[in-house]
């Protein structure tokens, strides 16, 4: 069976192993990067169905990350997770090319089953109430 990978691009370090350690106990292979230069390095050499990106990084943030991400890997599925709700409206996060948007703190339930539907759609039993569809209305 295929590992389910993920990477998760978070600057907040205690935050970042936190959602490290939660995803690799429930199977997931995840790879991490606290800036986005180190995602687009990481994603040189890897391809991830699924990404969950913070917002507020230093550097490059995670809109323009996840616009870059785009060009490469069309097909990815990629969330944004912030705290910064007033700088980063949802809309801002659908304009960039984002799958869905998490505000921080995170219901890292809602994270796992977000990240399942999409490495496993059949299992979807209501795709009108799918964590995925449903933060993007």
């Amino acid at each position: 069976m295929k590992k389910k990978k993920i990477l998760i691009v978070e600057d907040e370090i205690k935050l970042l192993y936190i959602f490290k350690k939660s995803f690799e106990q429930k199977g997931y292979m995840v790879r991490t990067a606290e800036t986005a230069e180190d995602a687009l390095e990481i994603l040189k050499h890897e391809e991830f169905k699924v990404m969950f990106l913070d917002l507020g990084l230093p550097g490059m943030d995670g809109l323009n990350l996840c616009r870059e991400i785009r060009k490469d890997q069309p097909e990815a599925h990629i969330f944004a997770v912030t705290g910064l709700v007033s700088d980063y409206e949802f809309s801002t996060c659908l304009n960039a090319s984002f799958d869905g948007y998490f505000r921080k703190p995170t219901n890292l339930k809602l994270l796992y089953q977000t990240a399942e539907e999409v490495f496993h759609p059949e299992n979807v039993t209501n795709p009108r109430l799918s964590c995925a569809r449903h933060l993007a209305l």
